[in-house]
């Protein structure tokens, strides 16, 4: 589904992988760029699916995810604005290694692979940010991992908020997620996950309201993720 920006001449402001751009260079990507708007739930790509386009999130919220044989899903990462999603894709033209969904309305554009090409040619330089965001996807898959080693399951829940609710100064946040999405991204089931919620409720940490659960000790939370206290 195509959407008009509100202002398609700010489309890419802060958006690290184009950050460096000439404005010459930038108008080029616009112009080549498809906004984009995705309901919450649709998918935005398939694992497998040919790598075509590199989609820049410009408002709302994507889970990009693994899903097993079972069915089962895993979430690897949520991606907010100014992010981006399927650059690896676009660097080898293989397919999709995961799967995105939509968690919240989307406003986005796409990019294809062939535009993304010919500007990384004409702009050496896009490579360094592409690079650092390669370097950080395989930062999150080993702390990931170390996390299923190292934390039990409400470690990962309360590490899963902790990273959900960003770096805001805030001393509450609420997160519109409900508890089987939760399940997913901190690997566990979902009556686990609700009895790691129900625990940390008891103690004051957060609460639940519908599909909505609001942190309302985050300090709490990171420390019983094993985080250090910023």
């Amino acid at each position: 589904m195509e959407a008009r920006l509100p202002d398609p001449t700010d489309a890419l402001t802060g958006v690290e992988l184009f950050a460096g751009l000439e404005p010459e260079a930038r108008e080029r990507v616009l112009a080549a760029a498809v906004p984009r708007t995705y309901r919450k739930g649709q998918l935005l790509f398939v694992e497998n699916d040919p790598g075509e386009s590199l989609i820049v999130l410009k408002r709302g919220a994507v889970a990009v995810f693994r899903t097993a044989p079972t069915g089962e899903r895993a979430v690897l990462h949520v991606a907010r604005p100014p992010g981006v999603i399927g650059e690896i894709a676009l660097l080898d033209g293989a397919a999709r290694s995961a799967s995105a969904e939509a968690i919240e309305d989307c406003v986005a554009l796409a990019l294809s692979r062939g535009a993304f090409l010919e500007l990384v040619h004409a702009n050496p330089r896009i490579l360094d940010p592409v690079l650092r965001a390669l370097g950080g996807y395989i930062r999150r898959l080993t702390e990931q991992n170390a996390d299923h080693v190292f934390l039990d399951l409400p470690g990962r829940v309360a590490k899963t908020l902790v990273r959900l609710a960003g770096e805001t100064p805030a001393t509450m946040v609420t997160i519109e997620l409900n508890q089987s999405q939760l399940a997913e991204m901190a690997g566990g089931s979902r009556q686990s996950v609700n009895q790691a919620i129900g625990s940390f409720a008891n103690r004051g940490w957060l609460r639940t309201e519908g599909r909505r659960i609001v942190l309302t000790d985050i300090l709490s939370l990171r420390r019983r993720a094993g985080m250090p206290d910023r």
